[in-house]
C-alpha cells in the first residue's frame, strides 16, 4: 500500500520508499545494477542505483536506460564496482 503525502504543491505525492519498493524488481533487471537504496542529493531525497559501472547512454537499448526520474523522484546512479561478500571469523565468535 502506498503512502500518500501533501505535497507543497496542494496536491499529494507518494512517499519515497513506496516509489523505490514500486520500481526495485525493474530496476535491478537492468545492466550493472547491483542495488537500490534512498540517499540525499542537493538538499532532496533521491532513489540510489548502484551499479557496477556506469556506462555510456548511447550504448544501450531505451529499454535498458536507468531513468532520471520516477515518480517525482530523481534517480542518482552511483558507480561502486563489484561487491564480493567476504566470510570474517571475527563477526562469528
Amino acid at each position: 500500500m502506498h503512502q500518500l503525502l501533501r505535497s507543497g504543491h496542494g496536491g499529494y505525492t507518494i512517499d519515497i520508499e513506496s516509489v523505490k519498493k514500486k520500481y526495485e524488481e525493474r530496476l535491478l533487471r537492468l545492466p550493472n545494477v547491483i542495488g537500490i537504496g534512498i540517499g540525499e542529493l542537493r538538499g532532496k531525497q533521491v532513489i540510489k542505483v548502484f551499479v557496477t559501472q556506469k556506462l555510456p547512454v548511447s550504448g544501450l537499448k531505451p529499454n535498458k536506460i536507468i531513468p532520471k526520474i520516477l515518480d517525482e523522484y530523481e534517480i542518482d546512479v552511483e558507480e561502486i564496482g563489484t561487491v564480493i561478500a567476504q566470510n570474517n571469523k571475527k563477526f562469528e565468535e
